[in-house]
Order: structure tokens, then C-alpha cells, then sequence
């Protein structure tokens, strides 16, 4: 990904401080930039955010403290889980309508951006199913002995014996996604700041004005906090902070000893492995409460390797790519925030927790509507940021 990053960087870090250029001229008088929305955090809930507004035709900046989709959108790993035991029952609306939404948002942005996004429909084995799923009428079958031995002869004899199911999920690609999104966002005319984290949302007469950075200040008449596990770092008035924290989970990727060894994502109790169409292996995750220490732990990593050689005995003859630890947003209620806040002009789109690949379309196309004055289709009520 550095090479890409690299060839964008002109474009990423285009934007000049909007009271910088009248001082340098010597015209005080200049009129200072301003845009319709300013975005916070440009992760893929960010960037898909700003591709929708700029469809509507609002100008769009995106401030990001970092790169752009460096973060949690860069250390997902991409199950498309739109009905599971651990996803609370008021999201499980929003969930389902996002994996719909899949197909045509990953070919827009490939369309758009030129660049695949690794979209894999071969759906998910599960050991075993959860229970709560198996009473709403998933599409779901008990797997034989015969199934495993067609379609996942690598998988553990002794595994097999355990009772499992399919489900017809998807999985995608979150690092290429991310990309895509970066680049159709670009394509579309969004204009980007990176490298300069926002420290406060910036207000007059009880009306948003814009946001201040370390070091300048962007105008705007609308602000969406998408900045996932930073949110409650960003100031804003008389608004407590989100109750946003940031949860570690750690992972690793190998490189399958042939490309074909697993088709299908499996899930099991000790570990997932979510195979890439280009021969790597996801294999996670960790949930920890560990702050913003992004480190791995060589021992949980090792940990997560044995169990994925448990499960699939051939990848013994698979190198270890890369490690890495990512910080998803929690809430206390493990509910994303969504919607605007009590003061005009300031929105929120934060705390996905384990679902913010899931949930970019629908969070999208939502947010974008409140944004601009709509009524979206979907209740937002129990997502808003008053309930906290």
C-alpha cells in the first residue's frame, strides 16, 4: 500500500490552511475558504461519507490526523456479518440492509476508482452456528462429511466431526476498499488534510463554524465527527465527549502454500481465518481493552497462528506475512453514535466497534440524508448521540 499512499500524496495533502494564503499576500481582507462539510477521520466510514455528500453536491473536506484509511479501516478484517449471536438486536436492522448494499457499492467503486476491492461471495463455515441465528431463517445448512470433502478438503479431519454450518455471507478486502474509496473520493473532487489532527470543533452564536488543528483552522457550517477510536479527543463546546474508546485486536496474515486451500471464510470459537483471492490468509482477532497501544503481543500472536494450523493442519507450510494490532470504536453499549448532536451543525458517525467495514454503506447513505436535511429510511434512535 506505501506505493499507492505515495502516488497520492500530492493530492491528500493539497490543502492549504484556509488563513494562511490572505496573510502571505498581505490582503487581510481576502476571503477565507470554506467549505459545506468538513468530515473528521478519514477511515472508511469517513471517506464513504464524503463520496456520498459530494454525489449531492455539497464541497467536502476531509481532516485526517494520520493518512487516510490507515487505521481501523486498515486493520479489519472484512466479514460481512449481517446476522450473528454478538451483534445487538437494535443493529441488526442496519446490518442486514448494509450486506445488501455490498454488491453494487464495491462495483461503484471499482468502477470509479479503477482498482479491485477483493469482493468474495463464497460464503462463511461456522463451528458451530450460533444459536440465535438458527431461529431467524438464515439461509444456512449442517455440513456433511461428503460437503467438506469437495469443498474444504484442507480443513481438519477431526474438525469435520464437529457440527457446522454454512452461511451466505461475503467477505471483502478492507485495505483495498479503503483505497478505492480514497481514490473515487479524490476522483470526485473532496478535498483532503492529512497529518494534522483536529482539537476542537469550533462554534459562534451556538452554530458550528468549522474545526481547529494543531496547527489551522478549516471553516464550515457543518462538522461530522467521523473519527472513530479518537472521537472523545475532539472538543466541542459545551457537547460532552463520545463516549468512544478504542479496543485492540490483534491479527496476523499468512501466505496460503497455494491459492485455493481455503474458498470459504471460517469462523470457530478460538479463531477466524478469512482467505484473500490473492493467496494471503487473515487470521484474528483479539478484543482487548489496552488503550491506544497498538503493539502486538508475540505470545497472542503465536496464540492465533496454533489455532489456525488446528484448524487447517497444511498451513504448517505457510510464512507469516505480517502481524499487526488495530483500535476499534467502542461505545459503552457496544451501539455505533449516529445522527446530529443538540447543536446545529455538529453530526456524528462513530463507535462501529466490530462492524465498521459492515456498516460503510448504510452509514453512508443515512448520514449523508440527516446531513442534508432528509428523513433517512431508517430509524437512527437508538444510535443517537443523547442517549449517553
Amino acid at each position: 500500500m506505501r506505493s499507492f499512499y505515495a502516488g497520492l500524496a500530492g493530492s491528500v495533502t493539497s490543502v492549504i490552511a484556509p488563513s494562511v494564503p490572505a496573510a502571505v499576500a498581505g490582503d487581510y481582507n481576502a476571503p477565507m475558504k470554506t467549505w459545506d462539510v468538513i468530515i473528521v477521520g478519514g477511515g472508511i466510514i469517513g471517506l464513504s461519507l464524503a463520496i456520498a455528500l459530494r454525489k449531492r453536491g455539497a464541497r467536502v473536506l476531509v481532516v485526517e490526523r494520520g493518512k487516510p484509511g490507515r487505521e481501523a479501516s486498515h486493520a479489519a478484517g472484512g466479514m460481512l456479518v449481517d446476522f450473528f449471536a454478538e451483534t445487538p438486536e437494535p443493529l441488526q436492522p442496519l446490518a442486514s440492509a448494509s450486506a445488501r448494499m455490498y454488491p453494487e457499492f464495491a462495483h461503484e467503486l471499482e468502477v470509479e476508482s479503477g482498482m479491485k476491492v477483493d469482493l468474495r461471495d463464497q460464503g462463511t463455515i461456522v463451528f458451530p452456528l450460533p444459536a440465535a441465528a438458527r431461529t431467524v431463517g438464515l439461509t444456512c445448512a449442517r455440513l456433511s462429511a461428503e460437503w467438506f470433502e469437495k469443498n474444504e478438503p484442507a480443513l481438519d479431519d477431526g474438525q469435520r466431526q464437529w457440527p457446522a454450518f454454512y452461511l451466505k455471507e461475503r467477505s471483502v478486502d478492507p485495505r483495498a476498499l479503503t483505497a478505492a474509496a480514497l481514490k473515487t473520493a479524490i476522483n470526485r473532487g473532496v478535498d483532503f488534510s492529512s497529518g494534522d489532527a483536529v482539537t476542537a470543533v469550533m462554534f459562534s452564536d451556538g452554530q458550528v463554524r468549522g474545526v481547529t488543528t494543531t496547527k489551522t483552522s478549516f471553516l464550515a457550517s457543518r462538522v461530522v465527527n467521523c473519527a472513530g477510536a479518537w472521537s472523545a479527543q475532539i472538543a466541542s463546546g459545551q457537547i460532552s465527549p463520545f463516549p468512544t474508546r478504542p479496543v485492540k485486536g490483534q491479527m496476523l496474515c499468512l501466505v496460503m502454500p497455494h491459492r485455493e486451500l481455503l474458498r470459504h471464510v471460517i469462523r470457530s470459537p478460538q479463531v477466524y481465518l478469512i482467505p484473500r483471492s490473492d493467496g494471503r490468509l487473515l487470521v484474528g482477532a483479539t478484543v482487548e481493552e489496552a488503550g491506544f497501544d497498538k503493539r502486538t503481543d508475540p505470545a497472542i500472536i503465536q496464540r492465533l497462528h496454533q489455532a489456525a494450523l488446528r484448524l487447517v493442519p497444511q498451513l504448517k507450510d505457510a510464512r507469516i506475512l505480517e502481524d499487526w494490532a488495530g483500535l476499534r470504536p467502542g461505545t459503552p453499549d457496544d451501539l455505533p453514535i449516529l445522527g446530529p448532536t443538540a447543536t446545529p451543525g455538529y453530526y456524528v458517525a462513530t463507535g462501529h466497534f466490530r462492524d465498521g467495514i459492515l456498516l460503510t454503506p448504510i452509514t453512508a447513505q443515512v448520514m449523508a440524508e440527516v446531513i442534508e436535511g432528509g428523513q433517512p429510511e431508517h430509524d437512527l434512535t437508538p444510535f443517537s448521540p443523547s442517549r449517553f
